[in-house]
């Protein structure tokens, strides 16, 4: 390898070096504290490595990874996901008895696989990308073991996951056996004189898109998200509502522009199946839940659902859209779940509706958080949410989706209902409340939090009035991956 080699592949290593460093003071210096701080310089040095990495690419490192402008912007969004998860995790740990040093190290192993996924180019690289991810969250979901919903949790999601990684083995193995080969630009390259894929190529894509389909919750493989994401502590739902699902679509944006998969008709159906039973799935489901992680587990899946309508759309627009929107992703669903890690206690996740009575009187800097949180997510304007939204139905339009587009809007309709409900829930003045009580006595949000969640709020109001400059960067994305 040359030298150029190491310096594109600089935050992975940086990344990879870090959880080492952590491990080793997990074993010699336990220290919750020391093992936070160092965990969010390693991510803070990963991150300030991109710009390097970016003096160098596009670079095709071995056959494997693939360096280029599209890879290190969604490694720079991971990073500072992670980095975000960290801070909270320290917060809420800290709340947790025992030692969690080992948390740490296994936050760390997830992003590295997490960015390994978005930078693969080959499927050894995906699948090895994408078990790092996998095992690293088995633990991380069943972690606070002095419960029973976080080990019950973490066993579905194991098996679940196992499944899901048979589906995709088998998808690659057929789509080997037919073009005999696993990069993903060879294959593109084999099959760019084909006006047609063949049969086995074919089942192997939508063995694949079962797998994918599982890792995204994306119905009707969604049945462990309401149970995970509830189960699970909630800077790890976080993690797992962000990272995990980032990155396998920065990869399954990237194989299918490549190989032009929606060129096959039946393909292009099957997807927009799934598309519109997400939508509608996801958003009539939340609006039965009085359980605010479970209600934003179905609000996830039909947020993919709406992603799946920008990747339908094809061409430049759908790569711009599906970028922009899961930034926008990222930002609120970091932000719900960060108020329901501040307002955690021990032995109760503050996740019933009902733990948020009253929250604007008694906590209105939180319940404020939140709010604008829900509203991103809802697409009301001022928020990115509405400039991710609207991104999406530009790119529906622009392919003539108008069915896929009347659908998302009604469904938009549908999630901003259950969204309000839990704005009501929060301004309804009942002081005496018992539990409104015990908000206004629960512990004041640390510093570190506290900044994590006002900086996430920036981030949402600025691409919400001033998108442009992210615009312009998702834009070189989008020229970057269509000329690669």
């Amino acid at each position: 390898m040359a030298t150029e080699d190491f310096i594109a592949l600089l935050p992975l290593l940086v990344t990879a070096l870090s959880s080492l460093v952590v491990l080793l003071l997990a074993a010699f210096h336990r220290d919750h504290e020391l093992v936070a701080v160092v965990t969010s310089l390693g991510l803070t040095v990963a991150f300030l490595t991109l710009s390097v990495s970016a003096g160098v690419a596009p670079r095709q490192v071995t056959p494997l990874l693939l360096i280029d402008t599209y890879a290190i912007y969604y490694a720079g969004l991971i990073l500072v996901a992670s980095l975000a998860v960290t801070i909270l995790s320290y917060g809420y740990l800290t709340k947790q008895e025992g030692q969690h040093e080992e948390f740490y190290a296994l936050l760390l192993f997830a992003t590295l696989g997490a960015i390994t996924l978005a930078s693969a180019s080959h499927f050894a690289s995906f699948f090895l990308g994408l078990e790092l991810l996998s095992v690293s969250l088995y633990v991380l979901i069943a972690y606070v073991r002095t419960d029973v919903r976080p080990l019950e949790a973490g066993i579905k999601y194991l098996i679940l996951s196992g499944t899901s990684s048979a589906f995709l083995l088998f998808g690659m193995a057929l789509i080997y056996f037919q073009s005999g080969t696993m990069e993903f630009a060879r294959t593109a390259a084999l099959l760019a004189g084909s006006v047609e894929f063949s049969s086995t190529f074919l089942v192997g894509l939508a063995m694949i898109m079962t797998g994918v389909g599982f890792k995204l919750a994306l119905v009707p493989f969604h049945m462990w998200a309401p149970d995970v994401y509830q189960g699970a502590p909630a800077p790890v739902t976080a993690f797992v509502a962000t990272v995990s699902k980032g990155a396998m679509v920065a990869l399954l944006l990237r194989y299918f522009v490549e190989i032009a998969a929606f060129r096959s008709e039946i393909l292009w159906w099957a997807v927009a199946g799934i598309a519109v039973l997400s939508m509608f799935a996801g958003n009539l489901l939340a609006l039965l839940q009085s359980n605010i992680k479970r209600l934003l587990a179905y609000s996830s899946i039909a947020h993919l659902g709406y992603l799946l309508v920008a990747l339908l759309a094809a061409g430049p627009l759908a790569v711009e859209a599906v970028t922009f929107y899961l930034t926008a992703y990222f930002i609120t669903t970091l932000g719900a779940f960060g108020v329901v890690s501040v307002l955690s206690k021990p032995g109760d996740e503050s996740e019933a509706m009902e733990d948020y009575r009253s929250l604007f009187w008694n906590r209105p800097w939180v319940a404020g958080v939140f709010t604008i949180m829900l509203l991103s997510l809802a697409g009301i304007p001022l928020t990115a949410g509405f400039i991710g939204k609207f991104y999406v139905i530009a790119a529906g339009v622009d392919s003539s989706l108008w069915v896929l587009i009347v659908l998302l809007v009604v469904n938009s309709v549908i999630g901003l209902f259950y969204y309000l409900r839990v704005i009501v829930v929060m301004a309804a003045d009942e002081r005496r409340d018992v539990r409104a009580t015990e908000n206004a006595q629960a512990l004041p949000v640390s510093y570190a939090d506290g900044l994590v969640l006002a900086a996430l709020s920036g981030c949402l109001f600025w691409l919400g009035l001033y998108p442009a400059p992210l615009i312009r960067l998702v834009q070189t994305i989008q020229r970057g991956l269509m000329g690669s």
